[in-house]
């Protein structure tokens, strides 16, 4: 049985119902994967925009975020070792709240890393018009999702080899912009807008707060975008060798990745370019880059950088194959979905999966610019990842109460336990305030609150069938979840 109560996956044939995944990720995997969750396309691509609308104060701005995550990271940790067969965030809403919470939490999941994977391939389509302006979106779109199911279709290790390999071009790209970006400031180099690097360029042009409160506050909704896919190591759990030794270390290893990735690389960027001067249109990383001098620098940084977009939707689509696979084993999604291939990979939600982020093809198509369509999608994702992010730290608030033998037993326990999951709640409600007072943040926020209606309506009507078939005596009611 699994934790949930519902019958575990049984091992099969290699392209059975439903055979197990295989525990092929290694320590080095599990810790680029972290790092490269870590670092979202919403840094490269939405770090423009951020600079524009909160000036340095976005500095700020990315150390709360980074701190209240961090706290919600050692939740969702406690949680998943507390459990060896919490496998998904859905077994563990499942376990603790109910059979409905899983449904809900295991499709919203999903759900997030498709809109997350759009914004993606909205982003990449922005790269490839660096050099081919006038590029029909479907076709950056139609070759990425291919390239990505290809990816995906081969073993789980050549997933982890892949991401290895992504996130570590996305880490020597942050620290080269770091440390030519201190030089800059260091040889006083000056822009052809006559300013010169320095220091003082995070305070000399309208202080640290330019935009006042309103403009602080909306720095958080692009910023939030950029911390998504944070929780991600959390799902290579069951795919890996030794989580109880590399989660801890893959977590305990976030605040110095967002010093590091987030507040010093921003840092480096205003210092050299005021924060008045940035194109919220362009990548600033591209933009720095091009003022070395280097004639084929801008070419190079933004290979990186779509190379980063393409490992944030390589990261996604594993995440929600292994999320369908897993409510298609449960039974909250069509059985053709808890089948593996014979390289152990759920090869037919790998493909649903992939064909949902086709429809970046309609967004595109419906006008607007790179920005306001990457905007819309990347709001909608905040808000469905901040929903499933409330529904571990209310399960977590819920194993406080009903396992507290548990909480002592946990050589990995959450700083301050229930005080930190109250602060993390209470600022997702007031991130969610926030986005509803920017018009561009407010559609897309709307549009996933449909969903979240949607999805829970969903959940009752498989509650109520399930419930149904254990009356029938085709399911056990421990099962059901009554």
């Amino acid at each position: 049985m699994s934790a949930t109560g519902t019958p575990a996956p049984s091992a099969g044939a290699d392209t059975g119902e439903s055979g197990h995944l295989q525990r092929n990720l290694q320590n080095r995997h599990v810790q680029l994967i972290a790092i490269g969750g870590a670092i979202g396309t919403g840094l490269f691509m939405g770090s423009g925009k951020t600079i524009a609308t909160a000036g340095p104060s976005i500095l700020l701005v990315y150390i709360i975020i980074g701190a209240i995550l961090f706290m919600f990271m050692r939740a969702m940790g406690e949680l998943l070792l507390s459990d060896s067969r919490y496998h998904t965030f859905a077994d563990i809403a499942r376990d603790l709240i109910g059979p409905w919470a899983g449904f809900v939490t295991g499709w919203t999941y999903w759900m997030c890393w498709v809109v997350t994977g759009v914004a993606d391939v909205i982003a990449i389509t922005g790269y490839v018009r660096f050099w081919w302006p006038q590029t029909p979106a479907w076709i950056p779109i139609v070759i990425t999702t291919v390239l990505l199911f290809s990816l995906n279709a081969m073993t789980v290790k050549a997933f982890g080899e892949t991401e290895f390999w992504f996130a570590l071009v996305k880490i020597i790209a942050i620290l080269a912009l770091v440390v030519v970006g201190f030089i800059m400031v260091a040889m006083h180099t000056t822009s052809e807008a006559g300013t010169t690097a320095a220091v003082s360029n995070l305070w000399s042009h309208g202080g640290v707060f330019p935009k006042g409160f309103i403009g602080f506050l909306g720095g958080f909704q692009i910023a939030l975008f950029a911390f998504v896919g944070i929780e991600l190591v959390g799902t290579t759990t069951a795919e890996t060798a030794d989580p109880e030794k590399t989660l801890p270390k893959a977590i305990n290893s976030i605040p110095v990745r967002i010093m590091l990735f987030y507040v010093a690389a921003l840092a480096a960027i205003m210092m050299v370019t005021p924060w008045d001067q940035v194109d919220p249109e362009r990548s600033p990383f591209v933009t720095m880059f091009s003022m070395t001098g280097l004639a084929a620098a801008a070419t190079i940084v933004n290979i990186v950088v779509l190379t980063s977009a393409a490992s944030s939707a390589n990261s996604g689509i594993y995440s929600t194959s292994r999320m369908l696979f897993g409510l298609a084993s449960r039974g909250d999604a069509p059985k053709i979905f808890a089948r593996l291939s014979r390289h152990h990979v759920p090869k037919n939600a790998l493909f649903l999966s992939c064909v949902c982020l086709l429809s970046g093809i309609i967004v595109m198509a419906s006008g607007g610019s790179i920005s306001a369509a990457f905007t819309l999608v990347t709001s909608m994702s905040a808000t469905l990842f901040m929903g499933v992010w409330v529904v571990i730290i209310v399960s977590y608030l819920i194993y406080l109460r009903r396992y507290p033998e548990r909480h002592e037993a946990s050589v990995f326990k959450a700083p301050r336990g229930a005080a930190s999951a109250w602060i993390v709640f209470i600022f997702m409600l007031a991130m969610v305030a926030v986005l509803t007072l920017f018009e561009d943040t407010r559609q897309g926020l709307f549009t996933s609150l449909v969903w979240i209606v949607f999805i829970v309506g969903a959940a009752l009507i498989n509650r109520h069938r399930m419930l149904k078939r254990a009356e029938e005596g085709t399911l056990d009611h421990e099962a059901a979840g009554v």
